[in-house]
């Protein structure tokens, strides 16, 4: 039983450090640290390239689904909360667990 946990111990750090670099937790996030004056801009896929759908404010709650890296920039997919049907990319340097 000694020997066990320590292994158990260091399979389960292995396992976190082995977890994807652009891996972020699933759940209800917010809009956090965009200028004042500007909107975080909810787009049709995962970099600048593609069209804009909705700019958000500070503080819009938002469906966390996936993240995934591109480029220098790691994009997440959600939806609104209040309307899970409106779903784009965000990029995920403003977004905050709620």
């Amino acid at each position: 039983m000694r020997r066990a946990l320590p292994a158990a111990l260091a399979a389960l750090i292995a396992a976190t450090m082995l977890a994807p670099a652009g891996a972020q937790a699933a759940g209800l996030h917010e809009v956090a640290g965009v200028d004042t004056d500007d909107m975080l801009k909810m787009r049709a896929g995962p970099g600048t390239g593609y069209r804009i759908l909705l700019g958000l404010p500070n503080g819009t709650e938002l469906r966390l689904h996936d993240c995934q890296q591109t480029g220098g920039t790691r994009w997440c997919l959600v939806s609104l909360r209040e309307s899970r049907a409106v779903k784009g990319y965000v990029s995920a340097g403003y977004l905050r667990r709620k």
